[in-house]
């Protein structure tokens, strides 16, 4: 029987991440901008609808969605996202049906994690960040 080794999260390659996530976001953030605004980002391979939930001296709280059609498989995705201009960082706070993501899970957990969910959905993220290389339009 192989002893599989515990995960042991990567901080540089996550800080990365959330630093292309950052980037990716600020081409299309609007820089005047107040809660409770929306707009549609309009990409070549789909619309990605934003809403800022949360508007401070350094951070932003932003809900990203994307619409799918209706389908019994899958959600659309969605996801709770701080972007942080102080540390130039963007990272997901809850997706879909986690509502607060951990750093690591144990594995094999209640509702089946991954141990490095955190990272995936961050990483699902920088994926779906690449609709929006179209610039803002519908702003409200």
């Amino acid at each position: 029987m192989r002893n599989k080794q515990k995960y042991q999260p990567n901080l540089s390659a996550f800080l990365a991440l959330c630093t292309r996530n950052y980037v990716n976001i600020l081409k299309w953030l609007p820089e005047n901008i107040q809660e409770n605004d929306t707009w549609v980002v309009k990409g070549q391979f789909g619309d990605l609808n934003i809403k800022l939930i949360e508007n401070t001296k350094y951070t932003q709280l932003l809900s990203l969605s994307r619409h799918l059609p209706t389908s019994y498989f899958f959600k659309s995705p969605s996801a709770l996202v701080r972007v942080y201009h102080d540390a130039k960082l963007a990272e997901v706070l809850t997706s879909q049906q986690i509502f607060r993501l951990k750093p690591v899970y144990d594995y094999p957990n209640l509702y089946m994690y991954q141990s490095d969910e955190k990272w995936r959905v961050n990483a699902f993220l920088e994926e779906l960040l690449k609709i929006g290389r179209l610039p803002v339009s519908d702003f409200s």
